[in-house]
């Protein structure tokens, strides 16, 4: 607990303001929220989060993920999420760290470092678990190097290996490698999830998708959904749904416009599947968004 405090203390002294915040070091970014927001949907990078104070749920498909202080989640592919802040005020906001992986690195350590014994993981591309001391410590000492710049350089890289070699003995150590595996099942859903990330716009045919990873239509159904707890076709519409409204937030584009501009034909369909994804008709929710940009934190 005594170590994660001084994770608590060193986030919050670096980040006296609400939302996400780049740090000197290089792949890591700080979040602070002193309110509870709205579920706010993102595609998570193959990252580590641990929260360090307060709660938030991540939903994927039909999964909900819990963070807690001293919990920390990893994901291995591109993924649409929709996460909220659940637990935090002014006085004991909500805070954490996010390490995006270097693959290098990750490559490298994967190699020489023994998976854990046991059954492995389910291939599920995101996960919860509880931080053990060996990572609480690893992670204290990379963000005391926020504190000293002329250190960073040399120590910063051992510290991050550190992190990662924790994750990889750990009990998701099986799921940390297939980030940077290039075979089997796994790898090739990694490859369709890519492949739809680069042409969600484009109407979805399961048979060409699975052409281009190699599988069967009904292979590529069946491990898409392992991985990423949804259809092919629910990833691309989270996808689109998710570009059309950062479309109409921050570029101020008009329904119609968004809904043609990330593929959809039909305006009412787009309407339709908008709000029964987050709850409010497009035009609704974006005045709410803009209206309370506090409660929109990306979690």
């Amino acid at each position: 607990m005594k170590t994660l405090n001084e994770i608590a203390a060193l986030i919050a002294r670096h980040v006296s303001k609400d939302g996400f915040h780049a740090t000197s070091i290089e792949r890591a970014t700080l979040v602070r929220s002193s309110t509870l927001t709205m579920p706010m949907p993102s595609v998570y990078r193959p990252q580590l989060c641990l929260v360090a104070q307060g709660r938030k749920d991540v939903t994927m498909g039909d999964h909900i993920f819990r963070y807690s202080p001293g919990r920390y989640g990893i994901v291995t592919h591109d993924l649409p999420a929709i996460g909220h802040v659940v637990e935090a005020t002014p006085d004991n906001p909500y805070l954490c760290l996010y390490l995006d992986f270097d693959p290098i690195m990750l490559g490298d350590l994967a190699a020489r470092v023994p998976p854990p014994p046991g059954t492995p993981s389910p291939p599920i591309g995101k996960t919860v678990s509880d931080a053990g001391p060996g990572l609480l410590d690893a992670t204290l000492r990379l963000l005391r190097l926020l504190d000293d710049p002329a250190a960073l350089p040399v120590l910063g890289p051992l510290a991050e290996q550190e992190i990662i070699y924790h994750l990889l003995a750990g009990p998701d150590g099986i799921r940390m490698r297939h980030i940077t595996s290039s075979q089997g099942r796994v790898a090739q859903i990694g490859r369709a999830i890519a492949w739809i990330g680069q042409n969600f716009r484009e109407r979805l045919s399961i048979e060409r998708l699975a052409a281009e990873t190699g599988m069967s239509p009904s292979s590529l159904h069946e491990h898409f959904r392992a991985v990423t707890a949804m259809t092919p076709l629910q990833f691309q519409k989270q996808l689109r749904l998710q570009e059309a409204r950062s479309l109409m937030l921050l570029q101020d584009i008009d329904v119609t416009t968004a809904a043609l501009r990330v593929g959809y034909e039909s305006p009412t369909q787009f309407s339709r599947e908008y709000r029964r994804h987050f709850g409010e008709p497009p035009a609704r929710d974006i005045a709410r968004l803009r209206a309370s940009p506090a409660l929109a934190v990306v979690a």
